[in-house]
Parts: structure tokens; C-alpha cells; sequence
């Protein structure tokens, strides 16, 4: 079995795709510093899998701790690269913060990469590198437009670090540019726990309708599309993770013909807001409180994605739908509300 590092394995996106690697007979550490996430959700992994995840507690922006890592572990074929902030608000009101984090602990990361010349690399990018597009869908093709946020920002940064990296170091890197992942591993045993308030839309939905919020708010409904919300590409996070097993494999069997690669991760449907809204609904039976709010700064109005170059190159193909991508996000809440002390918000990042 081939050993894979994942960078913020205990996250939302982080742990399913650790699940994915494990059934598709990948070693997997990971590391990941709890500031955002609960080291807890890997005994749900231990559940689903059958396998212990060993995480280093590790920030990435200390260079020799990461180091640290890599000489206990020179076996390390891989390496998946999730752990950064990701609130777009969080890094309008805080840039600097934002900027080095993500930027710093991708450089100690490369460094590392080139030191114990690890072949190949995935990096967790994201569809807020297109910025406002003057058309949709987007493809990889789409140039990118200033980004609408510091987060943006650091990802579009991040996508040119690797990309030159790459040209020159003995490494083939692959950007997976994915929308908006949402729902909850089928199971039930892992999803997604926001730090306080949610920032995102589907668990400011569930945690409204289970109620833990009094009311959610819809930022804007003055935009031009069909409804006045935005419109956005939602994809069920187990479609997502396994995006990244295939790209790996991708790059092991020698498919590649170049240092760096760009894939789209969506649905290839957009949505708006409000529809999100009416389907979680529909599904879940709760009638949802919320109420219109102004429009809120470092939001795109509406982008979705041409997701054909994945489909095609990688096989990768859509398994679950907006109805499933909303049941599990609700099952998962619920399963919160029930489960507390195994899944307590109040003390993620703490363990």
C-alpha cells in the first residue's frame, strides 16, 4: 500500500477523502493542527473503515515540525493538501492572517516535498479563482478574474506556487478547482463541524432547522439571476473525495503529460440560494425561518462548473444528488444533536 499525507485529515473535506484513499487500499497519516477541525471525527473514519488514522498535531506553518514529519514517515508516496482557512467573510476582515496561513504552510509543504522528493501532489483549490466569470459554466480554460476575496487570493497564489514549482522539481502536481461541497458521508458517521457560527450555507440551513439558530440569513436577493440569490455549484462531499483518490491514481499509473494538471469539481448545475433552500425542505420536512439580509462582501453572483475534462480524463463520475447532499447534511445534524458529547462544537480544536 502506498503511504498518502493528508493535510488537514481531520477537516470536512479532509476526512472523507481519507475514508476514499482507505477503501481504495491507500496508507494513510494525516496531519492537522485542530485549529479548525476535531481530531474526534477520525474515530468516525475508524468506524467507517476499520482503520486507526494516525494525525500528527502539527501547524504546517512550523517548518521544522512539518520536517519532523516527513523523516518518520520517508515512505510517503503522496501527498493531498487541504489545511488552510477557508471563510471568505474571515478573510475579508482578516488578510494578513489568511495570507499566511495558507501561503506559509504550502511553501513548508513544497520544501519538504522537494527535500524527501515526493512524487506526486494534489492541492485543494477552489473555484473562487475565476472571480466574477464573464460567462458559465466555467472550464479550466476560463481566465481567471481578480478574486473577490483574500481567500481567493491565496488559492489563485497557491495554483502558481505549485505550477512553477513543479516545472522544475520532480514532482507532477494536480489542482482539483472544486464549487461548493456539502452532505455528509452516507453513514453518517462523519460530516461537517463549523467552527461557531457557519459560514457556509448548508449548515447554517441545518443548524437553523434543528435549532441551533433562531433564523439563517440570505445574503441578497437584488442579483440578476432567475430568483435574486446567487447562484452556486453544490456537490456532495464524498464525490469530491474520491475526485482525489482518482487523481492520484491518475498520476501513479503515468497518465499525466504534464508537471501540473487543472480539474473542475462540480456538478456542472447552478443553483441558487433559495433553491438550496426549498430542496432541503422538501426532503427534510422543516419549514426553514430565514429572512433576506444585505449583500454580503467577497460573494460571486453566480458560478458554476463545465465538469467534463474530470469526467473524462479522471472517470470521475457524480454519484448523489442535491436531495442527497441535503438528507445527509440534515441526518448528520441530527445525529449532532443526539451525539453531543462525541461531536461537541463548543470543544472542537481543543483536543
Amino acid at each position: 500500500m502506498k503511504k498518502i499525507l493528508v493535510t488537514g485529515g481531520c477537516g470536512y473535506i479532509g476526512s472523507h477523502t481519507v475514508v476514499d484513499l482507505i477503501e481504495n487500499g491507500f496508507d494513510v497519516i494525516s496531519v492537522d493542527n485542530n485549529s479548525r477541525s476535531s481530531a474526534r471525527i477520525l474515530e468516525g473514519v475508524e468506524k467507517i473503515t476499520g482503520k486507526k488514522v494516525k494525525n500528527y498535531k502539527v501547524d504546517l506553518c512550523n517548518y521544522d515540525d512539518t520536517f519532523a514529519i516527513f523523516q518518520e514517515n520517508e515512505d510517503i508516496a503522496g501527498i493531498i493538501h487541504f489545511a488552510a482557512y477557508k471563510a471568505v467573510g474571515e478573510s475579508v476582515a482578516e488578510p494578513l492572517m489568511y495570507f499566511e496561513n495558507n501561503v506559509v504552510s504550502l511553501i513548508n509543504l513544497l520544501k519538504c516535498v522537494q527535500e524527501f522528493k515526493i512524487p506526486y501532489f494534489v492541492f485543494s483549490s477552489s473555484c473562487t479563482v475565476y472571480g466574477n466569470p464573464d460567462t458559465i459554466p466555467v472550464t479550466e480554460k476560463t481566465p481567471p478574474k481578480p478574486a473577490e476575496s483574500p481567500y481567493g487570493y491565496t488559492k489563485q497564489m497557491g495554483e502558481q506556487i505549485i505550477n512553477e514549482f513543479s516545472k522544475v522539481n520532480q514532482v507532477q502536481s494536480i489542482l482539483l478547482r472544486y464549487f461548493n461541497p456539502v452532505g455528509a458521508h452516507p453513514s453518517i458517521q462523519i460530516g461537517e463541524l463549523p467552527i461557531g457560527k457557519p459560514a457556509n450555507l448548508v449548515p447554517a440551513i441545518t443548524q437553523t432547522a434543528i435549532g441551533k439558530l433562531p433564523q439563517m440569513k440570505v445574503f441578497g436577493d437584488d442579483y440578476p439571476t432567475r430568483d435574486g440569490s446567487c447562484i452556486r455549484d453544490y456537490i456532495h462531499v464524498s464525490d469530491i473525495a474520491h475526485a482525489h483518490t482518482l487523481s492520484l491514481q491518475y498520476l501513479i499509473e503515468g497518465k499525466s503529460a504534464k508537471t501540473c494538471e487543472v480539474f473542475n469539481l462540480g456538478s456542472g448545475n447552478g443553483v441558487t440560494v433559495l433553491e438550496a433552500i426549498h430542496t432541503f425542505e422538501k426532503v427534510s420536512g422543516v419549514k426553514l425561518n430565514y429572512a433576506i439580509a444585505p449583500r454580503r462582501s467577497g460573494d460571486v453572483i453566480a458560478i458554476y462548473a463545465n465538469n467534463e475534462l474530470a469526467v473524462k480524463t479522471l472517470g470521475w463520475n457524480i454519484r448523489y444528488s442535491l436531495d442527497d447532499m441535503m438528507l445527509t447534511a440534515w441526518k448528520w445534524e441530527q445525529r449532532l444533536a443526539t451525539d453531543s458529547k462525541m461531536y461537541n462544537r463548543q470543544n472542537a480544536g481543543l483536543n
